[in-house]
């Protein structure tokens, strides 16, 4: 696990007064230490989770856009601000590894129900066909899924991955029943226009 960078009492007080300033309201006293933080979250914490260059530094800028926007909820204890950016680059990276862990059980079980639609394969050169088509499939549907609207996207994952009942459904995104209902109706045409089938 990566410490903190060591820091001098000197640095540690200078780093103080910035951070009041920012829970002042002057957020701009907060960048010359997101920039102090920026290489040390991003190599030692967040691209060893996230594996991606691209990705880790989406993550590090969610991270500082969290950490300034939640900035009056800082506490000082002494240790600066480091520990704080890296507890909350943590959690965005866990996130991230379980919203890409759903929507690869959801493009799974689509393409699962697209398989067993299609006719029975029989002999090698069938059987190599159908898997190439299941992973082209699977490629289809991720892609799908990222153009619909989150909510759409939400309930269909709710209902088709989670297999949850359709009124724990309703509660888990606030709406009744028959409003669930009515938005995975159009969540599903959303999918299907998205995939590119008809949508009869």
């Amino acid at each position: 696990m990566a410490s903190q960078p060591a820091v001098d009492a000197a640095s540690l007080e200078r780093e103080r007064r910035l951070i009041e300033e920012a829970q002042r309201g002057n957020l701009d006293a907060l960048r010359p230490l997101l920039d102090t933080y920026a290489a040390p979250l991003y190599a030692n914490v967040i691209l060893p989770r996230v594996g991606e260059p691209a990705t880790a530094e989406d993550v590090l800028r969610d991270t500082f856009l969290t950490a300034v926007t939640k900035i009056q909820s800082f506490r000082w204890q002494g240790h600066g601000l480091y520990g704080w950016l890296r507890q909350i680059a943590v959690n965005k990276a866990y996130d991230l590894h379980r919203r890409s862990q759903r929507q690869r059980r959801l493009a799974e079980a689509l393409a699962a129900e697209l398989a067993a639609t299609a006719p029975p394969a029989c002999g090698p050169d069938a059987l190599l066909i159908a898997r190439q088509e299941t992973a082209i499939n699977r490629r289809r549907i991720a892609e799908a899924l990222a153009r619909i609207p989150d909510r759409y996207r939400r309930a269909i994952e709710l209902r088709l991955i989670d297999e949850l009942p359709r009124d724990e459904c309703a509660a888990t995104l606030n709406v009744t029943v028959g409003t669930f209902d009515v938005l995975l109706y159009r969540a599903v045409r959303a999918f299907r226009r998205a995939f590119g089938d008809r949508d009869e």
